[in-house]
C-alpha cells in the first residue's frame, strides 16, 4: 500500500500550470485556480501560469518553451482534452512528448468512474515526459482537476511517497541526452 515516508525530508517541485480554453481569464479560470491553489498547499512553486486558446500549435510551442526552461520540472494544463474539434491538448502534448506515460490515462479513468460514472469514457487525459519535464494534461473541469491533483498527483509529485514516485527519477528522466 502507498505511503508518505515522514522519516524523508518533502523536496518541492516548480510546477507550471496551463489553461486551454478561447474563453476564460485569470479572473474565471476555476480549473487553474484549482490547480493553483493545491500546488502552494502542498508546498510546491508555481513556476509560471498562463491561459492559452485552443490552438495546437501555440500549446505544442508554450510546452516546449517550458521543457527548455530549467525554472520548470512539470507542467500541468486544463482544458482541451475531450472529444470536441477544438479540443487539440493531448495531440499538443503528444506532438512535444519523449515518451508517453500510459498508466496515467488509466488511472484517471478510474478515479473518475468512482465520481462521474461511465461518464469518464469521454476523457483524454495524459500524461509524458519531455526534456527532464513531467507533462500532465487534464481535463477543464475544476472537479477533474481536484481528482487529478487529490488522487494521483500530490502523491506522486511528493518525494515521500512510497513505493516509489515521479520526483525520486526526475534527475534520471534525461539521462540518454547526456550518454556518449
Amino acid at each position: 500500500m502507498s505511503r508518505i515516508d515522514e522519516t524523508m525530508d518533502f523536496v518541492p517541485v516548480r510546477i507550471a500550470v496551463m489553461t486551454v480554453s478561447d474563453t476564460r481569464q485569470v479572473a474565471n479560470d476555476k480549473s487553474g485556480q484549482t490547480l493553483v491553489d493545491r500546488i502552494a498547499a502542498a508546498g510546491h512553486t508555481l513556476a509560471d501560469r498562463t491561459i492559452i486558446a485552443d490552438e495546437r500549435d501555440q500549446i505544442a510551442e508554450k510546452l516546449r518553451a517550458w521543457c527548455a526552461d530549467d525554472a520548470v520540472d512539470v507542467v500541468i494544463s486544463t482544458g482541451g482534452t475531450g472529444l470536441t474539434g477544438r479540443d487539440v491538448t493531448v495531440e499538443a502534448h503528444r506532438d512535444v512528448y519523449e515518451k508517453e506515460i500510459d498508466a496515467f490515462g488509466t488511472i484517471f479513468t478510474i478515479v473518475s468512474m468512482q465520481k462521474i460514472d461511465t461518464s469518464a469514457v469521454q476523457s483524454r487525459a495524459t500524461a509524458g515526459v519531455a526534456q527532464g519535464t513531467y507533462l500532465f494534461a487534464l481535463p477543464g473541469s475544476p472537479g477533474a482537476c481536484k481528482d487529478a491533483w487529490d488522487e494521483i498527483l500530490v502523491k506522486q509529485l511528493d518525494y515521500r511517497h512510497r513505493p516509489c514516485n515521479f520526483v525520486e527519477i526526475m534527475p534520471r528522466l534525461d539521462e540518454h541526452l547526456r550518454r556518449k
